[in-house]
């Protein structure tokens, strides 16, 4: 299957090794975990349970969502503006630049398109539908965050790509050309050509692999994008360390910060944020106005849908943080930001049977050992 990808190996693979996250064969993290981050009394699900447990974890109605397309005819006024287009799929504009963050409008966050985790609903325009973009940037290579078709569309327009260490070697495997993929270790960065922009690779607390036998195998990052006015922080997917402290004093202050707040669960609690250890990376990493990003588009844990929009939405209200809560594809500006519309609830007003995650009844002979998360 093409869309697994294809492991480094040559220059690219030597470059890895000689990366201080580097560990044997493999990428590790380098942080400790936090006590209390991880629930060790908490078992992994099962795929039993991931494909049929839980409650609400698919929205009753389409969620709503506008056409962006009008809205980027014009200029963001602040010279920042961000459109949220579901998951981790967001395009941010700045110093008149545009970049894409994690680009899936896959219909499934797998290796296949028939079985996996399913999109709630289409992404509000299509790929080529897209006004240029300067810079495709992958924080790491698991599935939600890095498509093999929607590479394949993004390739054809001449996107470049910006990502952590080895990811080039799927870019490259998919048909784009080495001159258009730029790999980054933490702390590195890139300047878009003809800006001022750059792209900063930095720490994040996960892991990667799109196989059965490349765990770790690539890098996983947060990335910070600055321009000569702004700067704009992306976790990726991590969970809670102290990088955050660090992150701050070596690139921060920010304007923006995008944290992952879906896909948490206890038994994982290291590698993923969730809304309450979302606040604390935002207080750590100095504050700025908060998108939360990685939710409401794939159901990739246990957890109702939209529990970790109403749970963020009541921390931030406790906290007064400046929260930007846009529906897909609403171009905001943090200068402007307003008071969050928690639109997500009027998607439950609807009534109807709630939808049971796919599929309905669990496949005969699934594997029991088998854990999660994939993501």
């Amino acid at each position: 299957m093409k869309s697994l990808g294809k492991r480094a190996d040559g220059e690219r693979l030597d470059r890895m090794k000689g990366s201080p996250q580097w560990r044997g064969e493999g990428f590790h993290n380098v942080y400790p975990v936090a006590p209390g981050l991880r629930d060790p009394g908490v078992p992994f699900p099962g795929l039993t349970d991931f494909l049929c447990g839980g409650e609400r974890r698919v929205p009753t109605a389409p969620l709503p969502a506008v056409n962006p397309l009008e809205g980027w005819r014009r200029a963001p006024q602040s010279g920042l503006r961000a459109t949220w287009l579901g998951h981790s799929t967001v395009l941010i504009e700045i110093g008149g630049k545009r970049l894409l963050t994690d680009p899936v409008w896959g219909p499934r966050a797998s290796p296949s398109t028939l079985v996996g985790p399913k999109r709630f609903q289409p992404v509000p325009l299509k790929v080529k539908e897209l006004p240029p973009v300067d810079a495709a940037l992958v924080s790491h290579d698991h599935y939600d965050h890095l498509d093999y078709p929607t590479v394949r569309e993004l390739n054809k327009r001449g996107v470049p790509f910006v990502t952590s260490l080895g990811v080039g070697a799927h870019l490259q495997a998919w048909g784009v050309p080495a001159e258009r993929i730029t790999e980054l270790d933490w702390w590195e960065s890139h300047r878009l050509p003809g800006s001022e922009v750059t792209v900063t690779a930095a720490p994040s607390q996960h892991f990667s692999g799109r196989g059965l036998k490349d765990r770790n195998a690539t890098l996983w990052s947060s990335l910070v994008i600055r321009s000569d006015r702004h700067s704009v922080f992306f976790s990726g997917d991590t969970g809670l360390t102290d990088a955050y402290a660090e992150i701050r004093q070596r690139l921060g202050p920010f304007d923006l910060v995008m944290l992952e707040i879906g896909a948490f669960h206890p038994a994982w609690g290291d590698i993923h944020l969730g809304p309450e250890n979302a606040m604390k990376a935002h207080a750590l990493l100095g504050g700025g106005v908060l998108l939360p990003v990685h939710w409401g588009t794939f159901s990739l844990a246990m957890h109702a849908w939209d529990q970790p929009a109403e749970v963020l939405h009541a921390l931030a209200e406790k906290h007064d943080a400046s929260l930007l809560m846009p529906q897909l594809g609403q171009a905001v500006e943090p200068a402007h930001v307003e008071r969050t519309d928690p639109w997500w609830r009027r998607v439950e007003i609807k009534a109807g049977p709630v939808p049971a995650a796919e599929p309905d009844h669990p496949p005969k002979n699934l594997p029991k050992a088998l854990q999660w998360p994939l993501d």
